[in-house]
């Protein structure tokens, strides 16, 4: 039976692994999870699911989930090093690391130092510090598995191929709901409309990334650290029907690509279950019924915040780091309604402009050029 941590249970690829995790009780159990706003919703799940350790948002949160569980309680921690603490406890075979953001950073670290096989949905993780939390891997000898569908889809595709035969990597993207919009009329879109996504059902920050490709964008970043791909080897292809998840085009001219119905309850069981296969239940592909798939390129100049991720990746650095954090300011005043759909990517480009790049050599240093672009966003986001 295999133990797994889950970083991010109430969200929803908290949810969906643990939908996973319900059909097979036999093969699976859960040690820990974190949460970051849903206390009611996790007080279902301790009851349902045992764990021995738990974190939530704040100290509050963590007085009310006492008070909703009783005598019978877990370990109950708090805050970002609550979550690491659910990290790196003892017990757990494998961390899905679920958390929204480059929140995610730290736990997913403190697992790693721990020794725990990653099951990555958090790809702000590599985006902000790829190089180190990848040397850290190699460091403790864990086995780190994506689970975003594109990097899964990758991974499968790569399976029993050399790496020295990869001609390129290609990920798909929806388009997301705007891909035939005017971009003149981008600039009145509001939150209502650009959490409307019409494959995906995912959370809003997600959601809003991916109308504006910035969630293809960190893909792309992900995809550099996990498959060791230079940005120029890294293309991006509008997929409308989100059935070939991503592929690998070989040096041969063949294409291997994996397709599923998009559903991540499917690259979830995957990883969790690797190198096995489990059910999921999703259900069954039937290509006759989908009749046909298309694909475009896409349109850097109306979503250029795909442009954005190509350049902070080829700068390096802290590039990425600062890219990420003033996207994540920027959408946030987006859901809010404090800027415009466009000003989005807008925002971010004037942050890394006035960003000064440098390398760095620490977890800490890392999270001081995430601060510096939160700080420096927030007060751009005002003016």
């Amino acid at each position: 039976m295999k133990s797994l941590s889950i970083l991010g249970s109430t969200g929803s690829i908290g949810l969906s692994t643990l939908d996973v995790i319900r059909q097979h009780p036999g093969r699976f159990r859960v040690t820990g999870l974190a949460e970051g706003h849903d206390v009611d919703q996790l007080a279902r799940q301790i009851r349902e699911f045992g764990p021995g350790i738990v974190s939530v948002r704040d100290e509050a949160s963590a007085r009310r989930l006492e008070d909703l569980l009783g005598p019978e309680k877990p370990e109950i921690r708090w805050g970002i090093d609550g979550a690491a603490a659910v990290g790196a406890a003892e017990g757990a075979d494998m961390v899905v690391s679920a958390i929204v953001g480059a929140a995610g950073l730290k736990p997913t670290v403190s697992a790693i130092r721990a020794g725990k096989d990653i099951a990555l949905a958090n790809k702000e993780t590599l985006v902000v510090a790829g190089a180190l939390v990848m040397n850290l891997v190699r460091e403790h000898g864990v086995t780190l598995l994506p689970v975003d569908s594109e990097h899964s889809a990758v991974f499968q595709s790569l399976s029993g191929h050399r790496n020295e035969d990869i001609r390129r990597i290609v990920l798909t993207a929806s388009g997301g709901p705007f891909r035939n919009t005017p971009a003149e009329e981008l600039k009145a879109v509001g939150p209502e409309q650009a959490l409307k996504h019409p494959q995906w059902d995912m959370g809003a920050k997600i959601t809003i990334d991916s109308a504006t490709l910035m969630n293809k964008g960190l893909e792309v970043i992900e995809a550099h650290w996990l498959f060791n791909m230079p940005a120029d080897r890294i293309g991006v292809v509008v997929h409308p029907q989100s059935i070939i998840h991503s592929m690998v085009e070989y040096i041969d001219g063949c294409v291997m690509a994996q397709l599923g119905a998009p559903d991540m309850r499917a690259p979830i069981a995957y990883a969790i279950a690797w190198p096995e296969r489990c059910e999921s239940g999703i259900k069954t592909l039937d290509l006759t019924e989908i009749g046909s798939l298309t694909f475009e390129e896409p349109d850097t100049k109306r979503f250029p915040a795909l442009r954005l991720a190509f350049e902070a990746l080829k700068a390096g650095r802290t590039c990425p780091a600062v890219l990420n954090a003033a996207n994540e300011i920027a959408v946030a005043a987006f859901l809010e309604n404090r800027i415009g759909f466009t000003d989005i990517p807008a925002l971010v480009d004037r942050t890394l402009q006035a960003h000064e790049p440098f390398t760095p050599s620490s977890l800490e240093e890392y999270l001081e050029a995430d601060a510096w672009a939160r700080k420096t966003a927030r007060e751009m986001a005002t003016v």
